[in-house]
């Protein structure tokens, strides 16, 4: 039989088993977990502060924030560019011809009523990005007009709204097969690696194509 000595020591090993179980099981998971949280908070203010957006951020499958969007498309590139272009018409062989210069502003980013997510697991965080586009281009108040009559079709103000309108479309498909697009996603990859690494989080890129945001 055992000794009341004896049994004490048995309760007071279970009572510290049972303890240290307790710490293992339930104790450390959690403060792991309440770390991991807040530290997803805190890289999605970090992200707010830099985008003026907050991306969907889910640790170990748990959704820690919405993603919340109060403008529809972010700009990581603004590019000013010179455009030429010469818009052309020919009735009975008489040739008449608009020359125009100026420069735009183009705009390059992100469609933000597409999904902008960050997936955390363990030290990797898995960033996906709608594809980045050209989202506008404006003309600036610097436009120049060389008309050329010809000599019997000459040019009305007609012509030079089409020709301006030829200009605008031209200068569009130029900034779109420019580099403008690449550096918009590389500026954008730059700064939330800036901000992953500070926290820790080795980051890989994912583009998706056609999720949308569900509206509210």
């Amino acid at each position: 039989m055992f000794s009341n000595r004896k049994i004490v020591l048995v309760i007071v090993l279970l009572v510290t088993v049972s303890i240290a179980a307790y710490v293992l099981l339930v104790v450390i998971p959690s403060q792991i977990a309440e770390k991991s949280y807040n530290g997803a908070k805190q890289i999605g203010h970090d992200i707010r502060e830099a985008f003026r957006v907050t991306p969907e951020i889910t640790v170990n499958k748990t959704i820690i924030l919405q993603q919340q969007t109060p403008i529809l498309e972010l700009a990581t590139l603004t590019q000013k560019f010179q455009h030429q272009y010469e818009w052309t018409n020919t009735t009975l062989k008489s040739t008449k011809k608009i020359k125009i210069t100026g420069t735009f502003d183009a705009k390059a980013g992100f469609d933000l009523n597409k999904k902008f997510s960050i997936r955390i697991e363990e030290n990797k965080a898995y960033v996906t990005l709608p594809r980045p586009q050209l989202l506008s281009i404006e003309s600036l108040n610097d436009v120049k007009f060389e008309d050329e009559n010809g000599y019997w079709n000459w040019i009305n103000e007609n012509d030079r709204s089409a020709a301006m309108n030829a200009f605008t479309r031209d200068a569009r498909d130029y900034a779109s097969q420019a580099d403008f697009v690449q550096q918009a996603q590389r500026t954008m990859e730059q700064k939330l690696k800036e901000i992953l690494t500070l926290h820790g989080k080795e980051v890989v890129f994912e583009y998706a194509e056609t999720i949308r945001v569900e509206p509210r």
